[in-house]
């Protein structure tokens, strides 16, 4: 049997994850929370991990789509191909959305046919309380694609019943309606939410309809809390120019359901199951003549103990059980599955934390993937934290990567899974209870890299391994809570990399990263009921010209009617986040809310 330590336990129960680079600015550094990359809550002065956190309920009225909530870190790239979460990837410090695992209440969310849908979460937005982002290797927390980065989707606990009906309506057609409806007491609760998006589309061909449902109960007992999710997704979208210069055809549904069973805080036991689908035509108006339809299914289950060892600190084990398989018309039928045993010991002396851990991932075929990790920190005079961590990923190919084929692109049956090593030191500053800074460095060695390359247009992607990638960064953050609960928030990253292991070939996916990004965002009170939300980015991709981004979003955000406006690409940039795939110019979009609600 293998034994694997890591920070992980609690992986598949709700995270009210808080950042640990820089927290919120009225959060003392010494109070207890959970952070994305910790095995349970600590304070914040002991966590080692650069995390960044985004707390979506308060501003559910400003937000249109999980994705505007994790362009607040400067650190995470949105490639979006079209609107309101239809297709958008997500990666970290420069990795690649494939190396992004995307984890919701704990469960894993990334599909084995395509990273492309890593941000297909079926849960309406209006049942999440936050997103959380570690920064850096998760492998040996979160097993395999954990290798840039973690995104971390955690839905909603309610403290009181409410019921909360939205309809709107705005630029390209665009409509929407949603209902949320939550049930609680000390002892159980029950959310159910459920949302639509429709919109005719920015240019001809990019029209789409995105609906989702979840209904999530919890209930508390002498034996510990029971929590069930259900959750389903259904996404049709017009891809003109997604996939070449086509005018194509997506849909896509989603079906999850997942339960967690604490034991008197001391054993977790999760299980969960997901099937995806994919249905793609390539020429919208000649359906028959080319159309891949792909189905796949995951099983994932995970047992956890805790050990405490007296005042040093505790001893976290467990065993987790992941089984994917597919089932298309293109790539075949295939299937796979994972074994891990693992254990991570943190401990503590005085003002100083540590973490060491070893995850022994046991792949079909038999082969044993390692991934550790270390992590340290230590807390000066309740105002400075120096910290650095040091960890291993690894990602397995996609279905995609090794059977697909099309008139434009080539797989590779025989590609290797990718691996790099991680590593980053940081300094956080709280001068204040109101104000957080910090800064880091990183540096990402990457081997076996995973790319679709080409000599020139005029050949087909061919998917290949790329002998070693190097990417070195530093990312800033600054956090200030103004007047009440008002906050500002600057970040800036800046990521470079050679694209020497090219040899002159064309990069598809690797090297279309972001080497400097920056985001202004602030949420204000113009009163105290009326909330403002600015935020300006600037970003600079590989080779290409920077552009900006302003949104604007203004809305009441208490009493029984609550009216919002949401303003996108305000300056009307044009500007492409996936090469060639151009994005929508300027939108508004305006709604009114009924909430209701009763303790």
């Amino acid at each position: 049997m293998f034994v694997h330590l890591r920070r992980v336990s609690y992986l598949f129960s709700t995270f009210a994850a808080v950042s640990s680079s820089v927290a919120y600015a009225q959060q003392n550094i010494q109070q207890t929370v959970t952070v994305v990359g910790e095995a349970e809550p600590v304070a914040l002065g002991q966590t080692a991990r650069s995390v960044q956190v985004i707390d979506t309920q308060p501003m559910s009225l400003s937000l249109q789509e999980i994705a505007d909530g994790l362009r607040s870190d400067s650190s995470v790239d949105i490639q979006q191909r079209g609107a309101m979460g239809v297709q958008s990837d997500v990666s970290i410090r420069g990795g690649t959305f494939e190396q992004t695992l995307v984890l919701l209440n704990g469960f894993r969310i990334n599909d084995a046919q395509a990273s492309h849908f890593n941000l297909d979460v079926p849960v309406p937005q209006q049942a999440v309380a936050g997103l959380a982002v570690l920064h850096g290797s998760g492998s040996t927390l979160y097993g395999a694609d954990a290798l840039a980065g973690v995104v971390h989707v955690s839905t909603w606990k309610p403290q009181e019943s409410s019921l909360r009906l939205r309809a709107g309506g705005g630029s390209f057609g665009g409509n929407q309606q949603a209902v949320t409806g939550a049930l609680a007491n000390q002892m159980r609760s029950l959310v159910v939410a459920g949302e639509r998006d429709f919109s005719t589309g920015f240019i001809p061909g990019r029209d789409y309809r995105s609906e989702s449902a979840s209904a999530e109960g919890r209930t508390a007992s002498s034996l510990g809390e029971s929590d069930l999710l259900l959750a389903g997704s259904d996404r049709s979208f017009g891809a003109n120019q997604f996939y070449g210069n086509y005018n194509s055809w997506e849909r896509t549904k989603g079906w999850f359901v997942g339960f967690t069973q604490a034991f008197r805080e001391k054993t977790t036991a999760a299980v969960a199951y997901r099937r995806h689908a994919d249905n793609y035509i390539l020429i919208r108006t000649n359906p028959a003549y080319y159309a891949n339809n792909h189905v796949d299914a995951s099983w994932q289950g995970a047992l956890r103990q805790t050990v405490t060892l007296g005042r040093a600190g505790k001893l976290f084990v467990g065993t987790e059980e992941n089984t994917d398989s597919i089932r298309s018309n293109s790539l075949g039928r295939h299937g796979r599955n994972r074994t891990s045993l693992h254990a991570d010991a943190d401990l503590h002396r005085g003002a100083a934390n540590f973490s060491i851990g070893l995850r022994e991932e046991i792949l079909s075929g038999g082969r044993v993937v390692s991934a550790p990790s270390f992590a340290a920190s230590v807390l000066l005079h309740n105002v400075w934290k120096l910290r650095g961590s040091a960890g291993y990923g690894f990602r397995l190919p996609t279905y995609t990567n090794l059977y697909y084929n099309d008139p434009t692109t080539i797989s590779n049956p025989s590609l290797k899974p990718e691996t790099a090593w991680n590593f980053d030191g940081g300094v956080d500053w709280y001068p204040s209870t109101r104000v957080a800074a910090s800064v880091t460095a990183f540096y990402a060695c990457q081997q076996n890299a995973i790319d679709y390359v080409r000599p020139s247009v005029a050949d087909k992607w061919q998917a290949k391994n790329l002998a070693s990638v190097r990417l070195t960064g530093v990312e800033t953050s600054v956090q200030m809570r103004l007047q009440g609960d008002q906050q500002l928030r600057v970040n800036w990253t800046a990521i470079f990399g050679s694209q020497d292991v090219l040899q002159g070939q064309q990069s598809q996916l690797v090297f279309q990263f972001p080497t400097n990004r920056a985001r202004v965002e602030a949420w204000l009170h113009a009163t105290s009921q009326v909330a403002l939300r600015p935020a300006f980015s600037v970003t600079q991709r590989v080779g290409q010209t920077p552009y900006s981004t302003v949104d604007f979003a203004v809305s009441r955000d208490r009493g029984m009617v609550r009216p919002y406006v949401q303003g996108t690409n305000l300056y009307n940039t044009g500007y492409a986040e996936i090469q060639n795939i151009r994005m929508p110019g300027r939108g508004i979009l305006a709604g009114i809310e009924i909430s209701l609600s009763r303790r």
